[in-house]
């Protein structure tokens, strides 16, 4: 019987039912790990080991800029695989970021051998690579697009929008990371569209009050 065959059928439904013999193989053969919130799970200059994939809890990918600040590059989630472990199992390279659980998170983990021989022999599981990996590089290329030509106010007003609720348990450093940006500079940016009735800040909490003038905002500038 298959080991944690309810956890790949709760986020990884296609390799539970795909009948390839080949992808039987890799899931027998991959690991349950565990890792608490707070830790490093990667870092520039590793070697990659394993191809993960995310049953549950979020990872993030920085790298920190020249004047020290950390840019945040992506989030994995659950049922998510990393595009950077990715990158470098297929390129035979090392981590260029740095990758910090930001909840108590666990994954499977398939050694890199198994990866490339998998990779090799299973159509489905070649599509099922490529596919998340073209996908997770075009979000990265259009979050760098972000950071490289909006505005500070409509990429906040845009994560604003983006959270799935209200209020947003954020608080401006976090909010900084994601922007790319600084907590002085979020700050200020936060208390003007408060300023303008857009929101209510209180500590470590955003509620939004107008969303559709954010909207507006973010119209005004395409």
């Amino acid at each position: 019987m298959l080991k944690h065959a309810n956890a790949w059928k709760d986020q990884f439904p296609e390799f539970a039912c795909c009948g390839d013999a080949v992808v039987a193989q890799l899931m027998a053969a991959a690991t349950l790990v565990t890792v608490p919130a707070g830790q490093q799970v990667f870092y520039p200059g590793q070697a990659c080991e394993n191809y993960l994939l995310l049953l549950s809890g979020s990872v993030k990918a920085q790298i920190l800029s020249a004047d020290g600040r950390e840019v945040l590059l992506y989030r994995v989630l659950p049922g998510d695989s990393c595009v950077l472990t990715t990158s470098c199992l297929l390129g035979d390279s090392a981590y260029p970021a740095e990758g910090y659980t930001e909840s108590d998170i666990s994954a499977f983990a398939i050694p890199a051998h198994v990866f490339h021989r998998c990779l090799q022999q299973s159509a489905f599981f070649r599509e099922f690579v490529f596919r998340n990996f073209s996908g997770r590089l075009a979000d990265v290329i259009k979050r760098m697009a972000a950071l490289s030509f909006a505005s500070i106010d409509q990429r906040l007003a845009q994560t604003l929008l983006a959270e799935k609720t209200n209020p947003i348990r954020k608080t401006h450093q976090e909010l900084a990371l994601e922007l790319g940006s600084v907590r002085e500079v979020v700050s200020r940016h936060l208390k003007r569209f408060e300023s303008l009735g857009w929101l209510n800040l209180s500590r470590g909490s955003i509620e939004i009050v107008d969303a559709a003038a954010l909207r507006d905002m973010l119209s005004a500038g395409d």
